[in-house]
């Protein structure tokens, strides 16, 4: 147990130095079309140095070196991928872009906004013992961080509640450059990273940040403009591996979310993502803001290891009884047919830190107090909730493994329900249901998270894994071997607009992720070839068709996204406060 008498030295990051960043390989086909201008792809290939090689012979600098999966990002034309394709086995993909997206929306202006999430998901239990995150470093993959102090008491994002410093600086991905400072333009890291780690208090006395004493990091992938590329948040990815000792980084916070292109074991930045999973950091990623419909989950929610995060909200009261499921908040199963989001949390209109010259607060200054809270919405701010949970765990038993920790969070998670004890929502949307600090953090549950994966075969290629959703006649998705009460009618509302308590699981462990034959939620298959997944748009509504194993039935998934290398990822669409 941990006291007000504990004292932390961090040193500053700067004294880290620079970490060298190599390279790691990707894959993809590429189009048949003759064009001779530059473009930047990632490439891989088995011999990583003979690709450095022969990358150089074409008179050509990679822009990055993506150790985490044995890549190079290079522009190329296409006569020099030509030539490098004819002397080398590699496989390539376009450095896909990555964006943020402005929009409408809708509040009204508050000046130093109450603490709620923590009374939302009991992290009292956690604070009274005086638990708030002490020893654990959350990184922040996204903006960068804005080193604000708080309105009322001096604290925030710089320091903890014990007046210790807890802020370890930011990496720049972009540039490559590692600061103690970071002039973080958007906001939205910043504001992501307040709500899991603010030591600032409201004027109740009630502090903001989940986990208040958490050591932060910044990752800045994504410019003043929310826009980035694969090759800038692997590299990023990369850098948090390389650190992750010294500062002792445990928990890797991805709120952003992009269109699914492929397989998501072929996709490079899921198998950066799957990399950090199996080195040991728990990675939290956002569902993405394109719900309410099925099969919106995108990259990298989409990796089957990690933890995934929808939102729900209060609907603005202090009222048991109204909460519910965001219409926002990304749906699954995945393509490969996994049950995502794993849980849910928070994410209607939260307050956190953000300068009042940030980009967002200049687009939206209807929703700043005029000092340093602004409000906000998305399955971004419901990750960063969990982030801080996860971190409150850590501190609570440092030896739990990414694998242990997300079988904690689901065991003690409580799924909304209806008066007559059903499911308010289908697992497909709310998971688990939302989560609680209090039975987290007293969760001795064990083996019950990833148990029938093997992630370093999925990695090296060996084999690959599919989940147990399958889609009926009538177009709702169900789970294989479970009852009608996991069932997804889609043709129903997506989202029921009432309000419903969301309750402990009434002793009954109804989503633990074992291997126990008909009794469970999730059931993995054995793992199969690449090929036995068809991506088709032939059919009028542009089906995913996926074939069994045994190469003999069909099964038909809706796509509610359309497949477009346009799309950019989005580290969060602006929704409507809910």
């Amino acid at each position: 147990m941990l006291n007000n008498s504990v004292k932390r030295i961090i040193k500053p990051l700067s004294l880290l130095g620079f970490v060298s960043l190599s390279v790691w390989l990707v894959s993809i086909s590429l189009s048949s079309t003759v064009n001779n201008e530059s473009q930047s792809y990632i490439i891989s290939s088995e011999n990583y140095q003979l690709l450095k090689e022969k990358v150089k012979e074409l008179n050509v600098t990679p822009s990055h070196e993506l150790a985490i999966i044995n890549a190079v990002a290079a522009n190329l034309n296409q006569d020099q991928l030509s030539q490098l394709q004819q002397t080398l086995n590699v496989k390539v993909t376009k450095n896909h872009q990555v964006e943020l997206s402005g929009g409408k929306a809708w509040g009204k202006r508050k000046w130093q906004p109450k603490s709620v999430v923590n009374g939302l998901i009991d992290a009292s239990v956690a604070h009274n013992a005086y638990n708030f995150g002490d020893g654990v470093t959350i990184g922040f993959l996204d903006t960068g961080l804005d080193e604000l102090q708080g309105t009322s008491t001096g604290l925030g994002l710089a320091t903890d509640l014990y007046g210790q410093d807890k802020f370890w600086g930011t990496y720049d991905a972009i540039n490559n450059a590692i600061s103690n400072y970071s002039n973080e333009e958007s906001g939205h890291g910043t504001h992501v990273a307040s709500i899991a780690g603010n030591a600032d208090y409201d004027v109740y006395g009630k502090v903001y940040g989940v986990a208040p004493n958490a050591s932060l990091v910044g990752i800045k992938a994504f410019d003043a403009e929310g826009k980035a590329t694969y090759a800038d948040v692997i590299r990023g990815i990369d850098w948090a591996l390389q650190v992750k000792e010294q500062i002792n980084l445990r928990v890797l916070n991805m709120s952003f979310s992009g269109p699914v292109r492929s397989h998501y074991w072929d996709d490079p930045l899921n198998q950066a993502v799957m990399k950090a999973w199996q080195e040991g950091v728990v990675v939290v990623a956002s569902a993405g803001n394109n719900g309410p419909d099925p099969m919106t989950i995108g990259v990298p929610g989409n990796v089957p290891y990690i933890i995934t995060v929808g939102a729900m909200t209060d609907s603005y009261t202090d009222g048991k009884y109204d909460d519910k499921l965001a219409t926002f908040s990304a749906a699954g199963p995945t393509v490969e047919a996994f049950v995502k989001p794993e849980i849910v949390a928070p994410g209607g209109h939260l307050s956190g830190l953000m300068a009042f010259d940030s980009q967002i607060v200049q687009q939206h200054p209807e929703f700043h107090d005029g000092g340093r809270y602004f409000e906000m919405s998305g399955t971004s701010q419901a990750a960063g909730v969990v982030s801080g949970v996860v971190a409150l765990m850590l501190t609570q038993d440092p030896s739990l493994t990414p694998d242990d920790v997300k079988c904690r969070l689901i065991d003690s998670a409580h799924s909304a329900r209806t008066d007559n004890g059903a499911l308010a929502y289908s697992v497909f949307q709310q998971g688990a249901g939302m989560v609680n600090v209090a039975d987290a953090i007293n969760s001795s549950a064990s083996g019950c998270a990833n148990q029938a994966l093997d992630i370093a075969q999925d990695i090296s290629g060996e084999q690959h894994f599919s989940g147990t959703a399958n889609i009926n006649d009538d177009g709702n998705f169900y789970i294989d071997g479970l009852g009608e009460e996991y069932v997804w009618h889609v043709a129903d509302e997506a989202i029921i607009d009432n309000g419903y308590p969301w309750e402990k699981n009434m002793g009954v462990d109804l989503f633990i992720w074992k291997n126990n034959m008909d009794i469970d939620l999730f059931i993995w298959k054995n793992a199969f070839e690449t090929d036995l997944f068809i991506w088709k748009n032939a059919l009028e509504t542009d089906l995913f068709i996926w074939k069994n194993a045994l190469g003999t039935d069909l099964f038909i998934w809706k796509n509610s996204v359309e497949i477009s290398t346009s799309e950019t990822i989005q580290v969060n669409n602006w929704v409507e406060q809910q």
